[in-house]
């Protein structure tokens, strides 16, 4: 039988007006520390996005996003956030914050893979 691992999850959200409090499911970011895995899956839907705000630039979007993948790998080029232990860039990356790029809340689970689990994750609650 495979081990199980605890993991923790957020969905990425994409709030084009953020008085109004609509959101638009965005990608998925898992953290499980027994792995050392951390990753984000995104995918923007200009329809959807536009259908809550028209001036939206989602260009702009594309770039947030592909900061969080960076933070994520902790690459050259993602600043000094993508520096920090995995833990604590997990934590930065799902903080709350009253912007257009939002985090649900942390979620918690087990998994055996990881990788599958952001994958079914990110089927369920954003394709």
């Amino acid at each position: 039988m495979q081990e199980k691992h605890l993991f923790e999850y957020a969905v990425i959200r994409i709030v084009p007006r953020v008085e109004r409090e609509e959101f638009i499911n965005a990608g998925v970011i898992v953290y499980c520390a027994s792995q050392r895995f951390l990753k984000v899956l995104y995918k923007l839907n200009d329809k959807k996005i536009n259908a809550l705000s028209s001036g939206t630039d989602v260009t702009e979007l594309e770039i947030y996003l592909q900061a969080l993948d960076k933070i994520c790998q902790g690459t050259n080029g993602s600043g000094t956030i993508g520096s920090f232990p995995v833990a604590s860039r997990f934590r930065w990356l799902t903080a709350t914050r009253s912007s257009v790029v939002q985090s649900s809340k942390v979620h918690p689970g087990f998994c055996t893979d990881p990788q599958h689990t952001l994958e079914e994750l990110f089927k369920n609650l954003v394709l």
